[in-house]
């Protein structure tokens, strides 16, 4: 399975094709609907998201609520768009009046991209770099979500901390926790410490500032023997850490103990293998579920490290590289922390990437054959662990 996507922050929409989905899966725009309501919410949110109710639109691939094997084609409309038709307009000669975007925001893609692209307008680089594309994301990772629910893999995050403020809760405890989380302004489990996170927040924004934050993820019922250690590139854990790394602002990614591990000796971090009356299985999940970039059919525990937004209402020094005079870099409406949304959008990429290493695994052209393959190959591993 593969997708391409397409459109800018303030263009009409935002649009992926999707291939590889077999027929006769289940899917429903609500599913992915919820989705996106999801990532729109959370403390600490921009003026974008009141302007924005984003709904997805299926254009192709979709006959009666089920897919029918070609490419499955969605689109968000951008609301905004109509605020943006002369400055984004596809068509048509440039106004002489346009206001070139020259100064770049330090954290941003814009000198980046500017300098690659060769661009003289740096909102070329915003509009494309903008985190508003994640919206796109979610719908695809939705989709590969809905495929693995009918094997019973469910997906949980939270938000462990803000800034300074960090939260005590037992990552084991997500599936009994969630409606808890979904109903906290920052996605945090702790009561206390979710105070604390919305009060650092409301004092960065009014300081004219932001905030990042760490973001804990745990997935369950996953089967073992997803991913191979035959070639690096087929390697699970490494096309996880890139999903997570390739949301924007995501500066750091972890998998089981992470980084603590390298404190540890080998004793306390490997996972012992057990048996019991129930058969062959580990006392522990310190690795998180992976073993040599493959599932071990423990439930997948990761976790990533989540930059401040990078555009500040204080905005930090910058240059302007048309004119050379030193300056203020440029200021676009923005969040001032968006890491409970942040987890919505890792949500979604993690399933996208475990639903494509899924369907390498059980290959078919229709949800019947996955189906066939899946329940053959568990009752394969049952008899082996037992």
């Amino acid at each position: 399975m593969r997708y391409l996507s397409a459109g800018e922050s303030h263009g009409p929409c935002l649009t992926v094709i999707i291939e590889g989905l077999p027929a006769g899966l289940k899917l429903y725009t609500k599913d992915i609907n919820r989705q996106l309501e999801r990532r729109q919410a959370g403390y600490g949110r921009g003026a974008r998201m009141a302007i924005e109710k984003d709904r997805v639109e299926v254009r192709s691939g979709l006959r009666f609520n089920e897919t029918i094997g070609s490419p499955l084609t969605l689109q968000i409309r951008n609301r905004d768009w109509v605020n943006w038709q002369e400055v984004m307009a596809s068509e048509g000669r440039k106004p002489p009046t346009l206001k070139k975007l020259t100064r770049p925001r330090p954290g941003h893609a814009d000198l980046a991209a500017g300098l690659k692209y060769n661009y003289d307008d740096l909102r070329l680089a915003l509009e494309r770099s903008s985190a508003r594309e994640t919206a796109i994301r979610v719908a695809v990772g939705t989709v590969g979500r809905v495929l693995l629910k009918q094997f019973g893999v469910r997906f949980y995050s939270h938000v462990t901390r803000i800034g300074d403020v960090t939260a005590a809760v037992d990552q084991l405890a997500l599936p009994e926790l969630h409606d808890t989380i979904e109903k906290s302004p920052v996605r945090c489990a702790d009561q206390a410490a979710s105070e604390r996170m919305v009060a650092a927040i409301k004092q960065a924004g009014d300081a004219g500032d932001s905030l990042g934050g760490v973001i804990e993820l745990l997935v369950t019922a996953i089967p073992p023997g997803l991913g191979s250690h035959v070639q690096w590139d087929r390697r699970l854990d490494g096309q996880l850490a890139q999903a997570v790394m390739a949301v924007p602002a995501i500066k750091g990614v972890e998998i089981g103990l992470g980084f603590s591990a390298a404190a540890m000796p080998g004793s306390a971090v490997h996972d012992p293998i057990t048996r019991s009356a129930r058969g062959i299985n580990r006392s522990s999940n310190r690795a998180g579920g992976l073993e040599g970039g493959i599932t071990n059919g423990q439930p997948l525990l990761i976790r990533a490290a989540m930059k401040p937004i990078p555009t500040l209402v204080r905005a930090l020094p910058s240059v302007d590289w048309e004119s050379g005079e030193v300056s203020r870099a440029e200021v676009e409406r923005s969040d001032v922390c968006a890491v409970p949304a942040a987890a919505v959008v890792l949500e979604a990429v993690i399933a996208w990437t475990l639903a494509v290493a899924f369907r390498e695994k059980f290959a078919g052209d229709s949800m019947d054959e996955v189906e066939n393959a899946y329940h053959y190959y568990m009752e394969q591993v049952k008899q082996r662990l037992s």
